[in-house]
């Protein structure tokens, strides 16, 4: 892979995450919208499809990980080279920016509408997390142990690129593609029953890409970005992924 190609796939794979798992909460938080209220199963759904369209679309470019710490995990897992990594990330916060722009312009009349209504609902959960209760040691151990439940599983999937269940991130060995089915799959029960805390980031890009653009988009009554809390879904899930990659090079 080219750094072009890595660069190229990451934007577009995660611009697509993006575009799905924000689409998904502005569906369900907007007014005016067909799928208001449908509830958490939905967004915990609808983000595991955006990692699966995502992930595909960038495997044939740039392995598809679409995820800073995913990249991370790989690069000290001796799976991904370090030369790699900073055209991973700039894909990545690049897709990510996009793919809340479009989620943007896709609701853009429900945006306008929420606006006009005598009780205007905050918009930032639908382009970033945000804590149930703010607690910040709390919240971090809560991003760490969550993106562990993404990483270390995509390193030991690995392990069994050789009976068929690849891709997985990072691997240009397609066999069945099980693999990224497998990871969507995994990225909906983490949002099951790891996301309940803090909204499950586990992506520091899929956070603070979105974070960015609600800060600089025109949306009416917008309220703030909360960039004092920010820094938990970036640091938690690197941090995650980090220990993942310890815990798997001491398992191999």
């Amino acid at each position: 892979m080219t750094h072009g190609s890595i660069f190229v796939g990451e934007l577009i794979g995660t611009a697509i995450l993006i575009l799905f798992g924000a689409g998904v909460c502005a569906a369900v938080t907007l007014n005016y919208s067909k799928a208001k209220d449908a509830g958490w199963v939905v967004i915990a759904f609808g983000w595991g499809f955006g990692v699966l369209a995502g992930a595909y679309t960038a495997a044939p470019k740039s392995g598809g990980h679409l995820n800073p710490a995913v990249t991370l995990g790989l690069a000290m897992a001796g799976i991904t080279e370090w030369r790699d990594v900073p055209y991973y990330l700039l894909g990545q916060m690049t897709g990510a920016i996009l793919g809340a722009v479009l989620t943007w312009l896709l609701y853009f009349a429900q945006f306008q509408a929420n606006s006009e209504d005598d009780k205007a609902l905050p918009t930032l959960g639908i382009f970033s997390t945000a804590p149930e209760i703010r607690k910040p040691a709390a919240n971090l151990i809560t991003e760490i142990i969550a993106t562990m439940g993404l990483v270390l599983p995509i390193l030991f999937f690995g392990k069994n690129l050789g009976t068929g269940i690849g891709p997985i991130p990072g691997s240009t060995a397609y066999g069945s593609g099980i693999g990224i089915l497998l990871v969507s799959l995994l990225v909906v029960g983490i949002g099951l029953s790891l996301g309940g805390p803090t909204g499950y980031a586990i992506n520091p890009a899929r956070d603070l890409g979105p974070r960015i653009a609600h800060s600089l988009l025109p949306i009416p009554n917008k309220g703030t970005s909360d960039w004092g809390y920010a820094w938990i879904p970036v640091a938690g899930p690197l941090i995650g992924g980090a220990v993942s990659a310890l815990v798997y090079k001491a398992a191999f």
